[in-house]
């Protein structure tokens, strides 16, 4: 099975192509209690931030029809923290896991502090940027919406990261390829997508958002069709691997994402109604694969590079 699911990709070698999704997983260690993380592809750790962080008021999720919208507000212990205490702990419970760091902030200075010391930890493979942040120093606006903005951060990035970069790409923008070539011509890895889709619910009874922080992000099956087409577009137009995430609940969802152009993928809110999401679309990938006449998920990859 190794050889049929395995996957290579910059800084990362993956025995499958299944990762728990950042933010939907905490640190990783909270899922070990169900089964044994050494069979995850990579965990994409929540986000860390240089300082602790409390996140938004409650509440601060709400369930929707095939989904849920979370603001959270980037809860965290903060970069000393999972530096001194978090990594080592998995490192040490979970010796060959491969950890992508999810790196967090509110200016261009948050992500080179925490880019420059998070990839020294051993088992830290690859770093995800989240530049669906809003950008205190330019109007709050988020770091993704802006392709020259977008690129300076990765750029900034890069030049003190010691492992390689993947950037998470925003769904909220009229038109996502001029953002994703900018930021590959600024030196990044990989991409990860989709990130949540902005929304919004109503409380009848108060008339009021249901969420504090009145928007959150929207997850979920509802969002995958939105997913395919975004990651179906910036493969197209991009030449640097794709970690597909968005709505991923079964084995199909898994095969979908990679003919659409990803490399792997993240699960996100599947974790929540089933813990086990993950290890069973592993042990299901190698019989869907047989059905459909695929014989390794590495040729399946080249084909569809072929075929690009």
């Amino acid at each position: 099975m190794t050889n049929l699911l395995h996957i290579q990709l910059p800084g990362l070698e993956l025995q499958n192509p299944i990762m728990p999704a950042s933010g939907c997983f905490g640190f990783g260690d909270e899922y070990g209690k169900f089964y044994d993380l050494n069979k995850l592809g990579a965990v994409m750790i929540k986000a860390t931030t240089p300082e602790a962080r409390f996140g938004n008021e409650t509440p601060r999720i709400a369930e929707t029809p095939s989904g849920m919208l979370n603001a959270i507000g980037l809860q965290n212990p903060g970069l000393e923290v999972v530096q001194s205490e978090i990594l080592p702990n998995l490192n040490t419970r979970y010796p060959n896991l491969n950890i992508i760091a999810n790196v967090a902030g509110s200016c261009e200075e948050d992500y080179v502090a925490v880019c420059k010391e998070i990839g020294n930890a051993e088992n830290v493979k690859a770093i995800e940027l989240n530049i669906s942040c809003p950008n205190v120093k330019h109007g709050g606006i988020a770091f993704g919406t802006d392709p020259k903005v977008a690129a300076s951060l990765t750029e900034a990035v890069k030049k003190v990261a010691k492992v390689p970069v993947y950037v998470k790409l925003s769904p909220n923008v009229t038109d996502i390829v001029p953002i994703a070539r900018a930021i590959e011509a600024a030196g990044a890895d990989g991409f990860t997508m989709i990130n949540t889709l902005l929304g919004m619910r109503i409380d009848l009874k108060t008339r009021k958002p249901l969420l504090a922080n009145q928007t959150g992000g929207l997850s979920g099956a509802a969002i995958k069709p939105v997913a395919i087409r975004l990651i179906h577009q910036v493969f197209h137009a991009t030449n640097i691997p794709i970690i597909g995430m968005g709505g991923v609940q079964t084995v199909d969802d898994v095969l979908e994402m990679m003919m659409a152009g990803a490399s792997a993928v993240a699960v996100g809110t599947a974790n929540f109604t089933d813990p086990y999401v993950c290890p069973k679309l592993i042990d299901a990938l190698p019989k869907r694969m047989a059905e459909l006449g695929i014989n390794s998920l590495s040729e399946l990859i080249q084909q569809v590079r072929e075929e690009k």
